[in-house]
């Protein structure tokens, strides 16, 4: 894999550690997960750039890192890394904490760093598992760190839907033969407006990314014969 190394970061730099866990999770995933993707051109674009994505099951930064090619640094929640093997998994993964309660000033320096980079940040502007009309899918609200980086990295943000990963937490899906199903979308890219004030532009980001987020997820919907109440 071709790597360019830009302020400390490799874009696309991967581990071998990232690299095996891959494999194994694209072996288990082609024995017992039936997934349709929907845009994965959209994905392939060239730079870094913030991947937002909508979040259901708490395995969505696993299966969409085993669905593409291009390798994806996650943000995760702080918590996550108060035990001392999940952590050294996680930063051998290249994820990075952010504490969701305030502003995690540290979470964004690095995730702006690295879309700068030329690689990709994975973030999930919900915050955490949401369902129901707290999710962004129905109408819910979402947080403005995704597009905060966006902007100050001049880079876009391309949303992600992804359904099916909250009905993964049992065994029936994980046995072979393709019983897991998962749908995955991916939408346009937003760009920043660097032209406006920074405060306009974000917010101006936010609203553009909520409706892209229930635009692409009616059209998954639609396409796939989903039921809309999945969310």
């Amino acid at each position: 894999m071709v790597t360019v190394s830009l302020h400390g970061y490799t874009a696309d730099r991967m581990t071998w550690f990232y690299a095996v866990g891959r494999s194994i999770s694209r072996f288990i995933h082609f024995n017992c997960i039936n997934a349709v993707v929907l845009h994965p051109e959209r994905f392939e674009a060239s730079g870094g750039f913030v991947l937002a994505c909508s979040h259901l099951g708490h395995l969505d930064p696993i299966v969409i890192g085993t669905l593409v090619n291009r390798k994806i640094d996650f943000m995760a929640r702080i918590e996550f890394f108060r035990y001392h093997l999940i952590a050294n998994a996680l930063y051998a993964l290249d994820g990075f904490p952010v504490n969701r309660q305030g502003i995690s000033v540290s979470a964004l320096r690095t995730a702006i760093r690295r879309v700068r980079a030329g690689r990709i940040v994975g973030i999930f502007p919900e915050g955490g598992v949401v369902h129901g009309h707290e999710s962004v899918l129905q109408g819910g609200p979402i947080k403005a760190g995704a597009c905060v980086v966006a902007y100050r990295a001049a880079a876009p943000v391309l949303p992600v839907v992804i359904v099916g990963t909250d009905k993964l937490n049992c065994v029936g899906p994980w046995l072979p033969f393709r019983r897991g199903r998962v749908w995955l979308i991916f939408g346009r890219m937003i760009h920043a407006r660097l032209d406006k004030p920074r405060r306009i532009a974000r917010q101006l980001m936010v609203t553009e990314l909520q409706a892209e987020f229930q635009n692409i997820y009616r059209e998954l919907c639609i396409s796939c014969r989903i039921d809309d109440q999945t969310a």
